[in-house]
């Protein structure tokens, strides 16, 4: 309902309804129900998914619907069912509590959200520290409307964002994965980037990235991330494909490199130095941020060519058919355009794509780089009696 009033095209439609989970299965047998911590039902009709929401009212510590976490206060589970009134009552943001009434086509507004709307506002519902502390994935979720919508965060629900950040550390890794493909993956990742920065989330996030962030040589590595983000943002813009695995090689590559350069001058190769190092990044962040295995490996691979990429010669040929050559090629682009390696490498990749087989192999051998050649063994001649 957000987006429609604001003239954009929603991504999804969210359905909410006053019949429970099990009442839904009850009526469609191409049901299944989800969820632990919020149930939910998912309607199957082919291929699409209708996922229905029933109506959530205010939680008791008590409940054996709700539960929540002494400690910090975080909600684990949130089952108690009510009204629409006590739905919109307990969503994140007013602008959020909004409903499309199918009955009479008309806009339900219980929370003032039309009025924040019109006004550009981020506002929380109930007290803002308290609701942070019940999921504080909704200081991610704040940044990231933020960021999206264009609009400004009320000043009461701001202060908190900056105090709170460490409440992240509570929250599943695989949730924050989840999070940040929407913070990252919908056309806005760097205003989001800066505004998880702004408010000292993104430590808790990326905390060896945010470190290296903090010790800048001449521009870099915040023009890297910045010019990676930049180049995701388009993509998505243009309708292209973006992985997650690229946009993590990105945000980690800083941590990688650094420590492939310690390993190197211990004597590693740079091979094996970045094998090294791009597993270590990578370990210590899914402690964070979980990373699944099949975007992880597609990092290690970008990570691992740009050492390729650089040796170029007639061997580097063979690196145009790899199925990952395309995504090494953007990063070692981005490393070029960030002043990391030399611009003219990266223009001898982009010419060398361009031109046909006979002109690559005189590229090629204009480079050198062919390695040692392979000596034949000598047949053995069959004895003659």
């Amino acid at each position: 309902m957000r987006d429609l009033l604001l003239g954009r095209e929603p991504k999804d439609f969210d359905v909410a309804t006053d019949a429970t989970p099990e009442d839904v299965r009850g009526a469609f047998r191409n049901c299944r129900l989800i969820g632990r911590r919020f149930r939910l039902a998912h309607v199957h009709f082919g291929r699409e998914i209708i996922e229905v929401a029933t109506f959530r009212a205010g939680h008791e510590a008590n409940s054996d619907q709700a539960k929540l976490d002494d400690e910090s206060g975080m909600l684990l589970r949130d089952n108690v069912y009510g009204t629409i009134e006590e739905d919109a009552m307990r969503r994140d943001f007013t602008v959020n509590a909004l409903y499309y009434n199918i009955e009479d086509f008309s806009v339900v507004d219980f929370a003032g959200g039309l009025k924040d709307l019109e006004a550009g506002v981020l506002r929380l519902l109930g007290d803002p520290e308290q609701r942070y502390r019940e999921d504080p994935v909704r200081m991610l979720r704040a940044a990231r409307f933020a960021a999206k919508l264009g609009f400004t965060i009320n000043p009461a629900c701001e202060k908190p964002l900056l105090e709170n950040g460490d409440l992240l550390d509570g929250v599943p890794a695989a949730r924050l994965f989840d999070e940040l493909l929407k913070l990252f993956l919908s056309g806005t990742a760097l205003h989001a980037f800066e505004k998880l920065r702004h408010f000292d989330l993104f430590r808790h996030l990326f905390p060896e990235t945010d470190d290296c962030l903090s010790h800048e040589e001449q521009g870099f590595p915040i023009t890297f991330v910045v010019r990676g983000l930049e180049n995701t943002d388009a993509r998505v813009c243009e309708g292209k494909p973006v992985t997650p695995a690229f946009l993590f090689a990105v945000l980690l590559w800083e941590p990688a490199r650094l420590r492939a350069q310690k390993l190197e001058a211990e004597g590693r190769s740079k091979h094996d130095a970045m094998i090294e190092a791009g597993t270590e990044a990578i370990s210590q962040q899914v402690s964070r941020v979980s990373i699944p295995k099949r975007f992880s490996l597609q990092m290690r691979e970008i990570w691992n060519m740009q050492h390729r990429l650089e040796l170029r010669g007639k061997r580097a040929l063979r690196l145009l058919s790899h199925p990952r050559f395309r995504a090494a090629y953007d990063f070692l682009l981005l490393r070029a355009e960030s002043g990391e390696t030399d611009m003219a490498l990266a223009e001898w990749w982009t010419l060398i794509q361009e031109v046909d087989e006979e002109k690559r192999i005189k590229m090629a051998a204009a480079t050198g780089g062919g390695g040692k050649k392979r000596r034949r063994r000598p047949r053995k001649r069959p004895a003659v009696e």
